[in-house]
C-alpha cells in the first residue's frame, strides 16, 4: 500500500502563467525597458566617455605571463569606427570649440600649401607664423578648460617638449612651426607626428553652453520623452486592468501596488541625473515577471557565492570567539562563582513534580513491563551459553560432564536456575515500579547528599586550579585541532551539498 504524503500546513498556491499574447506584450515591455536602461547608462557616461566615442581607440596595457612581458604597440588599438559623436554630442548640447577648430583648421591649411607651394614659399611661412601664435594663445588661454580637459593641453605640452627636446613648451612650438627646423627635418614625419600625438588630443575639446537654469545644456529628455510616456500609458492602462480583474482593488490602490513603474517615467531634474539609474529596479521586475530571466537563481548564485568566500573566515571567527569567551570565564574564576551560587540559591520548583524521578521511573517502566518480556528468550538464552561456558572451563568439570546422563542434567538444572532466577528479579523490579514515598525520600536524600558532597569537594582551592588549568589547555587543543580542520574545509564542497540536499527536498515535496 502506497503511503499518502502529508498536506502542507502552508499549501502552495500555484501561480497562473499568462496567455501567450499577455506574455509576448509583458516580454515586449521588457526589451524596450531594458533598452531604456542602456539608455540612460550610456547618457550618463558619455560625456566622461567622449574621447572614446569620438576616435574609437583604447590603449592597451602590457601583460605579464609569468616572466615573461608582452608589450602591445605604443599607438592606440582602434576598436569603433562609427561616428558616435556625430550623431548623440547634440543630446548633450556639445559643439567644436572655435579656439581648438581654428588651430587645426590652420594646420590642414598648412597641409594643402604644401602641396600647392614649396617649404620655402612666402605661403607657407605666412601660415607657420599663424600657427605659432594661434600655439602661445592656446597655452596662454587654456581652451580646454571649459570643458574639463586641461590634462590633455598638459599631455600636449609634454609630448611636444619631448619631442623638441626643450623645457619650455612655447618655445617648443615656436621651434616646432619653423621653417629652419623643418628644413633639418622631413617635413613628412613631422606631420605625421602632428597627426599622431597632437591632433587626436586637441580633437577631444569642446564647448557646452549653460542653460537659462545655469547648467550645460542637456537634450537627453528628448530622446527619453517617448519612453517616458509610453511607459506612462503602459502604467495607467495596467493598473486600471488590474483594478477591474481583482475585487476591492481600486486603480489607486492598483498604483501603489505598482509604484516602481512610477520611476520610468517621473521627471527628474538635470542635477538629480544620477537618479534615473534606479530604472534598474522596474527593469530587474519586468525582466523576471516576463520569464526572459530567471532572477531567482541569479539571486541563488550571487547569495551562494557570497556565503562561499565568506563562511570559512565567519566560521573560525565565531568559534574561536566563543572559545575565547569560555577561556575568559574559566581564567577570572567563574567556575567556582557558579557552583557557590547553586549552594546558595534555592533551586525552584514550578509545578511540585521530581521531573528527574518521574522520568528515570518512566523509563523504568517501558524496560520492565514492555522490553524485559520481550527479550526474556534472548536473555535466558545468553545467561545459559555464559554458565555452560564458565563450567566447560573448570578441569573437574570437564571430568563429571563425561558421566552417563550427567550432561543433560546440567543443562536441564541450569535452565531451571536461570528461569527461576529470572522470575525473582523481574518480581523485584515491578516492586520498585510501585510508589512508595519513603523509597522516593531516601533516593531523593540520597541523591542530595551525592550533589553535595561532589560540590564541596570540587570546590577545593586546589580541585578548582587543577579543573581550570585542565580546561584551559583542552581549549587551546580544541583551537588547534578542530579550528584548523573547520578552515580545512572545503566550503565550496559544503555548498554543492547543500544545494543537493534542496533539489531532493524539492523533488519530495513536488
Amino acid at each position: 500500500m502506497a503511503l499518502l504524503k502529508p498536506k502542507s500546513i502552508f499549501p502552495v498556491k500555484k501561480t497562473k502563467r499568462p496567455g501567450k499574447i499577455s506574455l509576448w506584450i509583458e516580454q515586449t515591455l521588457a526589451i524596450i525597458v531594458t533598452i531604456n536602461l542602456c539608455l540612460v547608462v550610456f547618457d550618463l557616461s558619455y560625456v566622461a566617455m567622449r574621447n572614446f566615442w569620438l576616435q574609437g581607440r583604447v590603449r592597451l596595457l602590457d601583460v605579464n605571463i609569468g616572466t615573461f612581458t608582452y608589450r602591445f604597440p605604443e599607438e592606440p588599438v582602434t576598436i569603433l569606427t562609427l561616428p558616435v559623436t556625430d550623431w548623440y554630442d547634440w543630446a548633450k548640447g556639445i559643439q567644436p570649440h572655435r579656439d581648438t577648430e581654428a588651430y587645426l583648421a590652420e594646420f590642414e591649411l598648412f597641409k594643402e600649401t604644401l602641396i600647392t607651394y614649396n617649404l620655402d614659399s612666402p605661403e607657407v611661412e605666412a601660415v607657420l607664423a599663424r600657427l605659432r601664435d594661434s600655439s602661445d594663445e592656446m597655452i596662454d588661454t587654456n581652451p580646454f578648460q571649459v570643458a574639463n580637459k586641461t590634462g590633455a593641453l598638459e599631455r600636449i605640452k609634454n609630448i611636444m617638449r619631448d619631442h623638441i627636446g626643450d623645457d619650455s613648451a612655447k618655445q617648443s612650438f615656436q621651434t616646432f612651426w619653423s621653417l629652419d627646423y623643418l628644413r633639418s627635418r622631413n617635413v613628412n614625419q613631422e606631420i605625421r607626428f602632428f597627426e599622431r600625438k597632437i591632433q587626436p588630443l586637441i580633437e577631444t575639446n569642446f564647448f557646452r553652453p549653460v542653460g537659462e537654469n545655469g547648467q550645460p545644456i542637456d537634450n537627453f529628455g528628448i530622446l527619453d520623452f517617448p519612453f517616458a510616456a509610453l511607459f506612462l500609458l503602459e502604467f495607467l492602462a495596467h493598473t486600471w486592468v488590474i483594478s477591474r480583474r481583482r475585487k476591492g482593488v481600486s486603480w489607486r490602490d492598483a498604483m501603489l501596488w505598482r509604484w516602481y513603474d512610477v520611476i520610468l517615467f517621473i521627471p527628474i531634474p538635470y542635477w538629480m541625473n544620477m537618479a534615473r539609474l534606479l530604472r534598474i529596479v522596474p527593469t530587474v521586475i519586468r525582466l523576471h515577471e516576463s520569464h526572459l530571466v530567471d532572477m531567482i537563481k541569479i539571486k541563488r548564485q550571487i547569495s551562494q557565492g557570497f556565503v562561499a568566500s565568506m563562511a570559512e573566515d565567519l566560521t573560525e571567527v565565531v568559534v574561536v570567539s566563543l572559545l575565547n569567551q569560555v577561556q575568559g570565564s574559566v581564567r577570572r574564576g567563574e567556575i567556582a562563582n557558579i557552583l557557590a551560587q547553586q549552594q546558595q540559591n534555592s533551586y525552584i520548583d514550578l509545578n511540585d513534580t521530581n521531573e528527574i524521578a518521574e522520568i528515570v521511573r518512566l523509563v523504568a517502566q517501558v524496560t520492565i513491563n514492555q522490553v524485559l518480556p520481550a527479550t526474556r528468550q534472548d536473555l535466558e538464552a545468553l545467561m545459559d551459553y555464559t554458565i555452560a561456558k564458565a563450567i566447560a572451563d573448570v578441569p573437574a568439570a570437564q571430568q563429571i560432564q563425561r558421566l552417563p546422563g550427567v550432561m543433560q542434567m546440567q543443562e536441564n538444572i541450569t535452565k531451571q536456575v536461570i528461569h527461576n532466577l529470572y522470575d525473582v528479579v523481574y518480581r523485584q523490579l515491578q516492586h520498585f515500579l510501585e510508589v512508595d514515598p519513603e523509597f522516593d525520600a531516601l533516593i531523593e536524600q540520597l541523591a542530595k547528599t551525592f550533589t553535595q558532597s561532589m560540590r564541596n569537594e570540587i570546590q577545593a582551592q586546589q580541585s578548582i586550579d587543577r579543573m581550570e588549568y585542565l580546561l584551559i589547555a583542552l581549549i587551546d587543543e580544541i583551537k588547534v585541532n578542530y579550528v584548523q580542520r573547520l578552515s580545512e574545509e572545503d566550503v565550496e564542497e559544503l555548498m554543492d551539498q547543500t544545494r543537493m540536499l534542496r533539489q531532493v527536498a524539492h523533488t519530495e515535496v513536488s
